[in-house]
């Protein structure tokens, strides 16, 4: 019987140091991804979840501690515009979009392409181009809003639209930071089933403080505490955690159903 073939690490960081003047952001914190994987990213309010995100794409600098994307490239080396050609792509909390723009046309912007002036000023949409645009509108469930200016979207809407504009991008990484947040339960819902269907294309690093969503969708879970490694693994191996638990509650001997209601 053939072995399974062991997914690759896509990306590993070792004793990362982040300091805003006297204060510790995140300290000796290391972290690794494979390929394929849905890997979210909880803790506390000031663990240093979002610091970790910023310092993946390039906004905020390690004082110290390795970052190696792809087994070869160091991040802490790059500028933020060479990070995106690298292969990772960001969301933030807030969607990012052109309102007066139709949904098509944003993802028609966002397309990986050059993106020099006077190139995108006579760019042409090729067949094969209108044909992944169509493939990313199917797979975030905009198909038939695609002539619609995009402030016309409801907020779940726009959610899916920016991940779609991300991964028009073509990342290997993708970085999400809070993306059910102001969503419906049903939205909600949509938005797991669409990052199980992500992971196929690239691996996704999610912050997400709904613990509900977290036990749904999360293939592994890192728990953050004071900008440290507090603990990782499986969500069911998480939840009986009694580090986790003291951490979240203040003390110990609580139901973790309990003890997972903020991020």
């Amino acid at each position: 019987m053939p072995q399974k073939k062991l997914a690759k690490t896509i990306l590993q960081c070792k004793d990362m140091l982040v300091k805003f003047g006297q204060f510790t952001a995140i300290n000796s914190f290391s972290f690794t991804i494979k390929e394929g994987e849905l890997h979210f990213l909880i803790g506390p309010n000031g663990a240093g979840k979002t610091t970790f995100l910023d310092v993946l794409c390039g906004k905020t600098r390690c004082q110290s501690g390795e970052v190696y994307f792809n087994d070869h490239e160091d991040l802490t080396k790059l500028k933020e515009f060479e990070i995106v050609r690298k292969g990772i792509g960001r969301k933030f909390q807030a969607p990012s979009i052109f309102p007066h723009l139709t949904v098509y046309e944003n993802l028609e912007i966002a397309m990986k392409q050059d993106k020099r002036l006077l190139k995108i000023l006579f760019a042409k949409t090729t067949k094969k181009q209108h044909d992944e645009i169509e493939q990313q509108l199917n797979q975030i469930g905009l198909l038939q809003q695609c002539e619609v200016e995009a402030r016309a979207l409801s907020h779940g809407q726009k959610q899916w639209l920016e991940i779609g504009m991300v991964m028009m991008q073509q990342p290997k990484l993708l970085l999400l930071d809070e993306p059910i947040a102001g969503m419906t339960e049903e939205e909600e819902e949509k938005t797991g089933h669409l990052l199980q269907q992500l992971k196929k294309k690239c691996s996704i690093i999610v912050v997400e403080h709904d613990m509900d969503f977290v036990r749904k969708f999360a293939e592994k879970v890192t728990v953050m505490h004071e900008g440290r490694l507090l603990c990782d693994g499986e969500m069911d191996v998480i939840q009986k955690n009694e580090q986790v638990m003291e951490v979240y509650l203040g003390r110990k001997g609580e139901k973790s159903d309990v003890a997972y209601t903020t991020a």
